[in-house]
């Protein structure tokens, strides 16, 4: 059963009295951009993880910040830096329930030369001002694996991926204080890491994806050609035909490594995929697009691209290898790991009025 009914009756099938799961992980991407007036995406995610804070983990997959991530103290866009970070952790401040704060590319300044700076500015911010249990993983601009065990049957691996796609200064062999800071031994930790579970459904979270159907894996849309510049503001309804086919063409060729036509991002993925050949993860959640996709793959056994956490902030997205669901609509993700039996996804989809849906689940075996 592969309908949204899937998730309620397993659900409604746990016995009375009893949680009906051991462990809930809601996903969410790409947030970094929260209109001040109260954010749709964050309101519907705040009431789903007060459904049963103990038993869930909120992951937000990165792009916390937008766009350069949290300037420094003094700097004229700090103020509104913060209104964006303290929305997504205030909705997050229900008793009980644990948050991890996954860096993305704009978190590490955009990419730019303060980036490790900034990724450590915005990791203090969440510890100073956050929930207790809310911390931004892996720490010091470290690029993990974070190890966290949750209930009984799940191990989350957290991951900096811009750590391994990063220009400038960043944690290094052999003088940083990082357990990892090489490619050699990130894969290593990663492969100790899912040995270490046997008995375990692993999920991996971090920013990048291993595939997507959307922009940054080199599909985009006719309004993407035609308007270009929409891209970076959404009401630049410019039309620019020749100009702006030229932008995907440059991208397609590996232009930016934050595309996954680059050669730092292939070098980062195979990376990545040669840690996973032993035991493949359940699924590696990322952010980075703003869309949401499921896609089946053998390692890891599922891609699911979670990152349109701001309603109007979506891209276009299609059906590539393996693609179970694409949607360019605005929403995030929860896996809940029951008792026994396989791990149940839901995707919800949020309306301009807060309230969410379910546009897709199924069954992860």
């Amino acid at each position: 059963m592969t309908s949204a009914a899937a998730l309620v009756l397993a659900l409604a099938a746990a016995a009375p009295g009893e949680p009906p799961a051991d462990t809930v992980l809601l996903l969410v991407g790409d947030a970094g951009t929260p209109d001040p007036r109260g954010e749709p995406v964050l309101r519907a995610l705040s009431a789903a993880a007060a459904q049963d804070p103990v038993r869930t983990t909120v992951v937000f997959l990165g792009d916390n910040v937008y766009p350069r991530g949290l300037p420094p103290p003094g700097d004229a866009e700090r103020p509104e830096g913060e209104r964006r970070l303290v929305a997504q952790l205030d909705a997050v401040r229900i008793p009980g329930l644990r948050t991890v704060f996954v860096p993305g590319n704009h978190d590490w300044a955009a990419s730019g030369r303060d980036g490790w700076d900034a990724v450590l500015r915005s990791a203090a911010f969440v510890r100073e001002r956050g929930p207790e249990s809310a911390r931004q993983l892996p720490e010091g601009g470290c690029p993990g694996p974070e190890i966290l065990d949750l209930g009984a049957r799940v191990r989350l691996l957290l991951l900096d991926t811009q750590w391994f796609l990063h220009a400038h200064e960043k944690p290094r062999h052999p003088a940083s204080s990082c357990a990892a800071d090489s490619e050699e031994e990130v894969v290593a930790a990663v492969q100790a890491a899912l040995r270490g579970a046997p008995d375990r459904e692993v999920v991996v979270a971090a920013h990048h994806p291993l595939a997507s159907g959307g922009p940054h894996g080199g599909h985009f849309s006719v309004r993407q050609h035609l308007f270009p510049l929409t891209d970076w503001k959404p009401w630049l309804w410019i039309p620019l035909p020749l100009i702006g086919s030229s932008y995907p063409a440059a991208r397609k060729g590996g232009a930016s490594p934050q595309d996954l036509s680059s050669a730092e991002n292939e070098g980062m993925r195979a990376a990545l995929l040669r840690a996973f050949e032993a035991r493949p993860p359940l699924a590696f959640a990322a952010g980075h697009e703003h869309n949401l996709q499921v896609i089946a793959r053998d390692s890891p056994r599922y891609i699911l691209v979670s990152g349109s956490g701001i309603l109007g902030h979506t891209s276009g997205v299609r059906k590539i290898q393996g693609t179970r669901f694409a949607r360019d609509h605005a929403g995030f993700m929860r896996l809940a790991f029951p008792r026994a039996g396989p791990p149940l996804l839901e995707v919800l989809g949020v309306a301009p009025d807060g309230s969410a849906r379910a546009l897709f689940s199924l069954e992860l075996r």
